[in-house]
């Protein structure tokens, strides 16, 4: 309550105008209805509460159309903590039209809260749309990204105010990229000589460092000479590395062109390692590298040599000098010699790998595989026993293969117990959990870190523990995700909408253990949540899988963005689940790799070394990502089936090698007790 209520007293002396346009649009003042609404906090039953939540949802969608309906539909809601959220959508529908008397009102009278922060970077949008930069000027604050700080520098310039480099745009340089909205910016500075040589190679480097071959190019043109010719080739080397590490057999051997060089051949390594291991021969012929940069460059060539698995690639690996070396080359270089089941070779990999990468759990596990198969019973069994304690995918693995009980250990909540009535006393926390109770999940999470910067570890955890009885998942399973929290897997793996996922994935003929891990993997059980793939909801869809979907199952699908309702996701994400799977046989773990990277990816890895057992092939599949994804998955699956039944299916049964048919299991399938504490690890460990 602090945070909203310290600035109130300057309100009541400067803001008479702004209240009395607030009382005229049906509004209480901040202080009024701040008061009323800590009043009436304890006191509003909760079938009052649910009443108002039904009349917000209402009101709320009439304000978002504009629809001035809202302000009758609201009469219940002057106390409703959600209450200023109706007004700031009333007027974000009319930004067109609505005058900046009116929002500053709404500034005044509701200042330090969201949508106040909202309203005012949209209606400064819509100002310099108008170019009313007086109005502009007005309500400008610094901080609200670098569209509006360009659109404020035209303002000052539009009312004859001059810019220096150091005060107005030193900022913005630092950025590797900038809207189109600056452009107009930045052609005044270069016209008056403000974008120097040496500003302009500033920015380059900046841009070529993040990637960015587009602002390279549009930096370039302001530049001449040769200092032009540059820049077009670190432009190239960043859009089209191919021709880049082409034309740079004829290029002059100097440091900017080396450069671009490095940048080229460095990217093409990724896209293909036999083009790049063509072109090294011929560009070291015609440009004399630095040892940082044929460093660079041979570590990239040994390492995606690697990853297509060449001939050579084992040879390259070892041949990379020392300081060329890398935790991936070395990982790799492990991971070939698996592929080849070469398990000296993997022992060899391993001793090359300093300690700190040794411990790494994949590693850990493989040396043991290794040391079994060269007939080091002992010494593999020991390293199993200090892996099978874990509950993760390599301690499950290991578990297996010494035929042990799996190791899952719940921890409980160790703070004092939950006081709901003192954490909602904080207004910004109690906005959040009405916001995800009226189903705005986003603006939730936003008042969620707002009412939350600063707190102690402690107030976190209580609110995470209260959003999870109140259903809330993704809070609980984002907040307890490292130390003592980690094992609270009631917490960080709910059985959230139980009867949904078991349904739907006992209708799909797919594990509902599988079904929950995949749904907890992809989204964290955020129900809106949109990828940068574009892929939608609880079980990640791209919206042309679910169309296709939706038509074979009669389901109603009317775009995109029906993906973040949850009832639907789940029915397709489960059918997409079993259609992966019939592709594989059944496999869950190969149909989580197709889930994540394509089953053309994935027929295209079995094509090579299908044949390999499957925690081998999983660990040579060239994506960091799915083999973290499918290492996550199968984990999950684990886990989620201990948390419906309290005993497990292990991964020995859930990952049966390629062209083996499996069937998912089901509530009549016999599973597997597990152990908490393990107090059999040490005593095994000793036992060859």
């Amino acid at each position: 309550m602090e945070l909203l209520l310290s600035n109130a007293p300057n309100i009541a002396r400067r803001g008479l105008r702004a209240l009395a346009l607030l009382a005229s649009c049906g509004l209480p003042t901040l202080a009024a209805h701040a008061a009323a609404q800590h009043a009436a906090k304890n006191t509003t039953p909760a079938s009052s509460r649910q009443a108002q939540r039904a009349a917000f949802i209402q009101a709320y969608a009439s304000a978002e159309r504009g629809d001035p309906a809202w302000k009758k539909q609201a009469t219940s809601l002057k106390h409703y903590p959600l209450y200023p959220y109706l007004q700031a959508a009333a007027l974000e529908s009319q930004l067109r039209t609505v005058t900046r008397k009116q929002v500053e009102a709404y500034l005044q009278a509701w200042p330090n809260m969201l949508p106040a922060h909202d309203l005012r970077r949209d209606f400064l949008h819509e100002l310099a749309r108008r170019r009313d930069w007086t109005g502009f000027n007005a309500l400008y604050r610094p901080g609200l990204g670098a569209t509006l700080t360009c659109d404020h520098l035209q303002g000052r310039l539009a009312a004859g105010h001059a810019l220096t480099f150091d005060r107005d745009l030193a900022g913005l340089w630092k950025h590797a990229s900038l809207p189109a909205d600056c452009d107009p910016i930045l052609s005044w500075a270069h016209d008056h000589k403000l974008l120097t040589r040496k500003r302009l190679w500033q920015r380059i480097d900046r841009a070529v460092d993040a990637g960015r071959g587009g602002t390279v190019a549009s930096l370039g043109r302001w530049l001449h000479g040769r200092d032009a010719r540059h820049a077009q080739h670190l432009a190239l080397a960043l859009r089209d590395p191919a021709r880049a590490a082409a034309d740079a057999v004829h290029w002059p051997d100097d440091t900017r062109n080396r450069q671009a060089a490095t940048i080229a051949m460095r990217h093409l390594t990724r896209k293909s390692s036999d083009q790049a291991d063509a072109l090294w021969p011929k560009l070291r012929r015609q440009l004399h590298f630095t040892k940082s940069q044929r460093r660079d460059i041979e570590h990239d060539m040994a390492l995606f040599r690697a990853t297509d698995f060449t001939h050579d690639a084992i040879q390259r690996l070892r041949a990379l000098p020392a300081d060329a070396q890398s935790d991936a080359t070395r990982g790799w270089r492990l991971r070939v010699a698996l592929a080849r089941r070469d398990w000296q070779g993997v022992l060899d990999a391993y001793a090359a790998m300093p300690a700190v990468q040794q411990h790494d759990n994949e590693w850990r596990y493989f040396h043991a595989r290794a040391l079994s198969a060269m007939g080091y019973k002992h010494a593999a069994h020991k390293a199993y026993a200090e892996l099978a304690g874990q509950t993760t995918y390599f301690g499950f693995l290991a578990a297996d293969r010494l035929h042990e009980p799996y190791t899952i250990c719940p921890a409980h909540a160790t703070d004092a117990p939950l006081d709901e009535t003192a954490l909602l006393a904080n207004p910004g926390l109690d906005r959040a959990f009405e916001l995800y109770a009226v189903n705005q999940p986003k603006l939730a999470r936003r008042e969620w870190v707002h009412a939350l910067r600063g707190a102690s570890a402690a107030t976190r955890r209580q609110a995470a523990m209260l959003a999870y009885q109140r259903g809330w998942y993704d809070r609980a399973i984002f907040t307890f995700s490292s130390g003592h929290a980690i094992k609270l897997y009631n917490q960080r793996f709910p059985l959230a909408r139980r009867y949904r996922v078991s349904e739907q994935a006992e209708d799909a003929g797919i594990d509902p253990a599988w079904a929950y891990a995949l749904i907890r993997a992809e989204s964290a059980w955020v129900t809106d949540a949109h990828s940068g793939a574009s892929a939608y909801g609880l079980m990640q869809l791209l919206p042309s899988t679910a169309r296709e979907l939706a038509k074979r199952l009669k389901l109603p699908y009317g775009g995109a963005t029906d993906l973040f309702d949850p009832k639907l996701n789940i029915a397709l994400g489960t059918h997409y689940l079993a259609k992966m799977a019939a592709r594989y046989g059944g496999a869950p773990w190969l149909a989580s790799a197709a889930y994540n990277a394509g089953p053309k990816q994935v027929d295209k890895w079995l094509s090579a070394r299908g044949d390999l057992p499957p925690d081998m092939f999983v660990a040579t599949m060239p994506f960091h990502e799915t083999r973290d994804y499918v290492a996550s998955v199968m984990a999950f699956s684990v886990l989620y089936d201990w948390r419906l039944h309290q005993r497990i299916v292990p991964l020995a049964q859930r990952m049966p090698r390629f062209g083996k048919p499996y069937m998912p299991p089901t509530a009549s399938t016999p599973r597997e007790a597990v152990q908490c504490p393990s107090t059999q690890t040490a005593s095994a460990a000793a036992k060859p």
